[in-house]
């Protein structure tokens, strides 16, 4: 996995857009490998991914992954700084950001973004770079108009998973006034639909109570199922420095409903309405008391 990984951010750290192309498929073939069911092979499962003609094998159920060879490899080495994804995805996108706007270069960002966000999602500590103003600011800038729909679309769902269960992140996120622009562009005429819509479903997001971050592997209530049947092996990339984390996690300022509720009602005169709908849904069933 170590050669797999060289390679991919070799071409990552390009500025040539055909390698950075290429880097990105192969992280993504990576990842598919380690979501996607095994009836295939892996070189199938790689052709599925990069070949739009075939569909790809279903995912992986996440109880599944606990057991998985090459998930506990990857989760391994994501925590360490060399073989960071997350890390080095950000630091393509950074690049990208600065050769303008131009349809290729836009799809390249997108995809970069998707990636970012399946990193994330697999990896949780990874997510701890977004507490950083430089990496926050990243996603900000590219929720700006002058960015495609398309672009926007896919930076409000990395938001989103950046902010998950990591309130140091949003923390930052509300400092660097995050949602004067969320609001900002939520209220543009310029704004098409299907981006507004997304923006609604980020501050929904956003209102929900928050949780503590990553959590200690020694606390095993609040510890993902898949993280607790393996605690030998997953949830041990969490006790490295759990100590450091509680004193952490105490010091964190958590936020709840109401108090962010009184942050975003500065900047949009509806929030009252968005909290009111929240403790309606059933999707949300529970989740606010």
């Amino acid at each position: 996995m170590e050669a797999l990984l060289s390679m991919a951010f070799d071409n990552l750290s390009s500025y040539d857009q055909g390698k950075i192309r290429k880097g990105l498929r192969q992280v993504e073939g990576l990842l598919a490998q380690i979501c996607l069911s095994s009836p295939a092979s892996a070189a199938e499962k790689r052709r599925s991914v990069i070949d739009p003609g075939k569909e790809p094998p279903p995912p992986k159920p996440l109880s599944d992954l606990s057991s998985d060879p090459a998930f506990r490899e990857f989760f391994k080495l994501q925590d360490g700084f060399e073989w960071n994804v997350a890390m080095r995805l950000v630091n393509c996108l950074d690049r990208l950001l600065g050769k303008g706007h131009n349809g290729a270069n836009d799809l390249l960002i997108i995809q970069s973004l998707d990636l970012i966000q399946g990193a994330l999602l697999l990896h949780p500590p990874s997510r701890n770079l977004f507490s950083r103003d430089l990496y926050m600011n990243h996603l900000l800038d590219l929720l700006e108009p002058v960015n495609c729909p398309a672009i926007q679309s896919a930076t409000i769902i990395t938001l989103v998973c950046a902010l998950i269960d990591t309130p140091q992140n949003t923390r930052t996120f509300e400092n660097l006034e995050g949602l004067l622009t969320i609001t900002s562009i939520f209220k543009s005429r310029e704004t098409t639909r299907e981006v507004k819509l997304k923006l609604v479903e980020f501050l929904y997001f956003y209102l929900m109570p928050e949780t503590p971050s990553i959590p200690s592997a020694n606390g095993t209530v609040s510890v993902p199922a898949m993280l607790q049947r393996s605690p030998s092996k997953l949830a041990g990339a969490f006790r490295s420095d759990s100590a450091a984390r509680k004193r952490s996690d105490s010091q964190i300022d958590i936020r709840t409903t109401e108090e962010k509720q009184v942050l975003l009602g500065r900047h949009l005169s509806s929030v009252d309405d968005l909290v009111a709908d929240l403790k309606e849904s059933t999707v949300f069933e529970g989740a606010l008391c």
